[in-house]
């Protein structure tokens, strides 16, 4: 059970860095998917999915934790990539640029987000922030307490989030501030 839910997150996490024709292909054939993420994770051709496949095996026990915990912490350590396994992250997880990233390992951060380099998402008291469902949140953002970001939201580089965001909105600026209110 705890593999097929693993082997999910992490075929949510590989669709997002592959591009469309290409996915559908891989859609078509089990096998040739599930040995394309082992070779994309295993020889690290893209450091970002190689981080978030071993940040998914290690977060939850299966036979490969120690593994991937081992794994998982050497790439914390080579770009800087700071996301604790206990952090709790829907499907479809994307890093554009890893490096420099920390989170919080309280944090919840919904499906399909995409974070960008020197992202922070931090506390001092316990309570981190949670991001809803299709986030963009771009380059050197800083997300700073007990946040709730909204579903459907962009966040502009070099925005420091200290009010609420809701949904379908785009939020810049120190501190941040609302742009744009997108009509569902």
């Amino acid at each position: 059970m705890y593999l097929k839910e693993i082997y999910r997150l992490i075929r949510s996490d590989y669709m997002r860095y592959i591009d469309t024709p290409k996915r559908e292909k891989l859609e078509k054939s089990k096998f040739r998917l599930l040995s394309n993420i082992l070779l994309c994770a295993m020889i690290a051709k893209n450091h970002c999915f190689a981080y978030s496949f071993y940040l998914r095996l290690s977060s939850r026990k299966n036979p490969f934790r120690l593994i991937a915990k081992w794994k998982h912490y050497r790439l914390s350590r080579k770009y800087g990539i700071q996301i604790p396994s206990s952090t709790r992250i829907g499907e479809g997880l994307y890093i554009g640029h890893g490096i420099g990233i920390v989170i919080n390992g309280g944090s919840i951060i919904g499906k399909n987000c995409n974070i960008g380099q020197f992202l922070s998402i931090g506390t001092n008291k316990r309570t981190p922030a949670v991001i809803g469902d299709n986030v963009y949140i771009g380059p050197h953002v800083s997300i700073v307490e007990d946040v709730k970001i909204g579903n459907n939201v962009k966040i502009g580089a070099g925005t420091v989030v200290i009010n609420d965001i809701p949904d379908n909105c785009t939020s810049v600026g120190n501190p941040n501030r609302i742009i744009r209110k997108e009509q569902v």
